[in-house]
């Protein structure tokens, strides 16, 4: 494997101190309250649904430029959950996407499918956890 990128992070839990390797991220990490934390802090479920809509959307706008598309002022936000089953948590995800008027319609459908097939992020959870797209 020769990347041509790697981030490096460290953390000791949820309720712990997380820093990149180059000191660029350092955050404090706390349950959400809807998991009896505090809330006082970022979680994990941020973290991710942060680095995907930003993954999402700049893929997103590499498939358009390709196709001569004019896709600069499509925004995605990505909604990680935390989703109880057997015991354990699985994730599942929405990603919505607000498309121009001129994308609304069989070129923008289009564009999202060629984006989950080039996107790191959504090629990595695909098959494993459940994804929605929505656009608006």
């Amino acid at each position: 494997m020769n990347p041509t990128y790697t981030a490096v992070a460290t953390a000791s839990g949820r309720e712990s101190r997380a820093i990149t390797a180059d000191g660029q991220l350092d955050v404090q990490l706390a349950f959400p309250k809807e998991m009896g934390g505090t809330g006082d802090g970022i979680n994990p479920e941020q973290l991710f649904a942060v680095g995907w809509a930003a993954c999402f959307s700049t893929s997103l706008d590499r498939v358009a430029q390709a196709r001569g598309i004019d896709a600069s002022d499509v925004a995605v936000t990505a909604e990680v959950s935390l989703v109880p089953a057997d015991g354990r948590f699985e994730l599942a995800a929405v990603l919505r996407v607000e498309l121009p008027d001129h994308l609304h319609c069989e070129v923008g459908k289009k564009l999202l499918k060629a984006t989950e097939a080039v996107c790191p992020y959504s090629r990595a959870v695909q098959g494993n956890i459940s994804v929605e797209i929505v656009t608006e």
